[in-house]
């Protein structure tokens, strides 16, 4: 054999690949076949598994239909139970519906019966009346008007003079009463009347604190009066000096704000400004209190807050020199007194008695009637009409609509007609300051006004952006005109105008 002819080597190349190939391809089957086994093996097992998950499914549908249909059961039943009840509810209401028309039948034979018995007995009196007549010889009616009259002939003088015996009988039967009704309330009620004045006295611990209340100059007291409205005099009265002013809130706040800055020690116009304000909030909040005060003791409990503040205001106002919120009271007790001796409606009566010059606690600020505001603001605040009806007409303004109006209105009288209870002097003199203030600060750019000095001098702060010194001195000018064309006055009134610029600035 020759191996290195070529032919040779191109056989064995040719043996080897087809031998190669061969080789390969036995490979590949045997590889095939382990590869499908795989997969069947694989799908067995999930076949055994899906029927393992069908078989669980199975189960559990088999479960939730059994709670279903005992659910379907437990329903049925159920709606059998109601069955049976609604079925006897209807055959109980059809047999009481049997029964009431039975019942209603019976009534309409019995309302037959009435009805032919009614209409026998009309013509048995017809025919009593037709015989009566022809008897008498006169008609029904002709023989009831000769009766009436014969008996009005024969009796007219009797009846006169038993009419007239009744009347003056029951009038000094009811002035007695009426009487004997008053005199015991107002013995039932009594209150001594303290009539206000205009100052107040004010006790310093040492002498040496006069001047540090007039400050430098004067500036302490200067800056006092003017953010107080009350006028400081100090004399010679050891220990003390007066604090004057027409209006009590004024003096109170004055007083108060004095009282602090003792006890602070640091009497200066900033420090001032400060109490003052301090004095304010207390006086507002004493306000209120003064007005639950008054409110709990004659007995209301149900008044709104804003009424109760006004009430409080009154405090702080007089009619007459008579208290206000100390009248107030006593026409309530007075009204729920009277009220009761006759029978009438007492809450109503008191309520009506204690509001009936709530209208005062603003009069001086709003324009209008005392009455027309009080009206206003009891309906503003939702108080009862009946309470409003009964407040309204004290003074006669408006007509006496019930019962409990005469009532508040005699009680108001009765407390305003006790001996010292009003002056008139000190009313028209607290009149006039105010008529003072109020022309002033009609004028534009007043910011504040204080009548001070009994009525003899006016200070009018104004507003520095709106009023310039030109203008200051026109205004003073305008002002004094107009006090001297609309007001009548002993004396002289110094008309005061002040103009103070104050330049603030802040260091940051």
């Amino acid at each position: 054999m020759n191996y290195q002819h070529p032919l040779f080597w191109a056989t064995l190349i040719t043996s080897g690949l087809v031998a190669g190939y061969f080789i390969r391809q036995l490979i590949a089957l045997r590889q095939g076949s382990s590869i499908e086994q795989k997969i069947k093996n694989q799908l067995d097992e999930t076949n055994t598994k899906s029927k393992e998950i069908i078989l669980d499914a199975q189960k559990k549908a088999t479960g939730i239909l059994e709670e279903i249909k005992k659910e379907e059961r437990e329903r049925k039943n159920q709606l059998n139970r109601l069955e049976e009840r609604l079925i006897k509810k209807e055959e109980l209401t059809e047999k009481q519906l049997s029964d009431l028309k039975l019942r209603e039948s019976e009534i309409d034979q019995d309302i037959e019966k009435l009805k032919i018995s009614k209409t026998q007995i009309e013509e048995l009196n017809q025919k009593v009346h037709l015989k009566l007549e022809e008897i008498a010889k006169l008609s029904f009616s002709e023989a009831k008007d000769y009766l009436l009259k014969e008996t009005e002939i024969k009796y007219q003088q009797e009846i006169t003079s038993a009419i007239q015996k009744l009347e003056k009988k029951r009038k000094e039967e009811i002035e007695h009463k009426s009487l004997e009704i008053i005199t015991t309330a107002i013995q039932r009620y009594a209150r001594s009347h303290i009539s206000e004045i205009t100052t107040t006295i004010f006790n310093l611990p040492g002498e040496d604190l006069k001047g540090k209340i007039i400050g430098r100059e004067g500036r302490n007291i200067r800056t006092l009066e003017r953010l107080t409205g009350a006028e400081l005099i100090i004399d010679e009265t050891p220990d003390s000096l007066t604090i004057s002013s027409f209006d009590p809130v004024r003096r109170e706040i004055a007083k108060l704000a004095l009282e602090k800055l003792i006890k602070d020690g640091r009497i200066q116009p900033a420090k001032i400004e400060e109490k003052v304000e301090e004095a304010r909030s207390e006086i507002n909040k004493k306000i209120t209190e003064t007005g639950e005060a008054a409110a709990y003791e004659v007995g209301i409990y149900d008044l709104p807050k804003e009424i109760i503040q006004l009430l409080g205001r009154l405090h702080f106002r007089t009619s007459y020199g008579q208290n206000v919120l100390v009248h107030s009271i006593e026409t309530a007790y007075l009204a729920a007194m009277l009220a009761s001796e006759l029978g009438l409606d007492v809450e109503t009566t008191k309520k009506g008695a204690l509001l009936h010059d709530i209208g005062k606690a603003i009069d001086h600020e709003v324009q209008g009637s005392h009455i027309e505001l009080g009206i206003r603001i009891l309906k503003k605040y939702g108080i009862a009409d009946e309470i409003i009806e009964s407040m309204k007409s004290h003074h006669e303004d408006y007509p006496f609509s019930t019962s409990e109006s005469y009532i508040v209105a005699a009680a108001d009288a009765l407390s305003a007609a006790r001996p010292g209870a009003r002056r008139d002097t000190l009313e028209n003199y607290i009149k006039r300051l105010g008529d003072l203030e109020k022309i002033a600060s009609e004028f534009e750019g007043v910011k504040t006004v204080y009548a001070i000095s009994a009525g003899r001098e006016l200070r009018v702060f104004v507003t520095p952006e709106k009023i310039d010194d030109f203008k200051a001195l026109q205004l003073a000018k305008d002002i004094a005109n107009k006090i001297e064309s609309e007001l009548k006055y002993p004396g002289q009134i110094k008309v005061n105008v002040i103009r103070e610029v104050r330049a603030v600035e802040y260091a940051k």
